[in-house]
C-alpha cells in the first residue's frame, strides 16, 4: 500500500486471505494511524474504498525497555555478521552488540527531534530529501561542544568495529 492504493478486494487478493480477514487488520491499521482512506470510487451500488500507507517508510521501535536493547544488539549482531556479504570478516564477542548500541545511542543525543517535526509538515519536499534535510538542520544547529561529541562518538565506533575486523577487502584509494 507503500507503493499503490489499494481496496480490501485487492489486498485481499494478494495476500491470499479473505475480505473478512482484511477488514480486520485495515481497521486496525486506520486506527493506529499506519494506513488512511486515499479515495472512494462508486462502483455499480457499491463504495469501493482505496487505502494507502501513511508514510514511505516506518521505522518500529519497541520502546526503551530491555527488549528494544535485546532487539537492537540482534539487529547490529546481524549487521556485524552481514558484514563478510560485503568481503570485510568480523569476529565479535557477544559484548560488542551491546557497546556498539551504546555508542550510537548516545550518539543520537545532541539531535533535535523539533526539526524533524517541522520537517515532517514540508508537504512540498520528498522523503529522501526530508531525510538529508534532518541531518543537516541538526548539524548546523548543534553546539561545536556537542559536535565534537558527536565525532567522539564515531571514532568510538569505528575503533570498536575495526577492532573486530579479521580481514577485509582491499582499501580503496582517496
Amino acid at each position: 500500500m507503500r507503493a499503490k492504493e489499494m481496496t480490501v478486494a485487492q489486498i485481499a487478493s494478494e495476500l491470499s486471505l479473505t475480505p473478512q480477514a482484511i477488514y480486520h487488520h485495515i481497521r486496525k491499521m486506520k486506527d493506529t494511524g499506519l494506513i488512511e482512506i486515499a479515495k472512494e470510487e462508486r462502483v455499480g451500488h457499491f463504495i469501493e474504498t482505496y487505502y494507502r500507507s501513511t508514510a514511505e517508510v516506518f521505522h518500529l521501535a519497541h520502546g526503551e525497555g530491555e527488549k528494544d536493547a535485546e532487539c537492537s544488539e540482534a539487529q547490529i549482531k546481524d549487521a556485524l555478521q552481514a558484514m563478510e556479504k560485503l568481503g570485510i570478516k568480523m569476529r565479535c564477542e557477544p559484548a560488542t552488540a551491546a557497546k556498539v548500541r551504546d555508542i550510537t545511542k548516545k550518539m543520537k543525543d545532541p539531535w533535535h527531534s523539533d526539526w524533524t517535526e517541522k520537517i515532517e509538515e514540508l508537504s512540498d519536499v520528498d522523503f529522501f530529501t526530508k531525510q538529508s534535510l534532518v541531518e543537516f538542520a541538526n548539524l548546523v544547529s548543534i553546539s561545536d561542544g556537542d559536535f565534537e561529541d558527536y565525532l567522539k562518538g564515531y571514532r568510538e565506533l569505528r575503533k570498536t568495529l575495526k577492532s573486530c575486523v579479521e580481514s577485509e577487502k582491499p582499501k580503496k584509494k582517496g
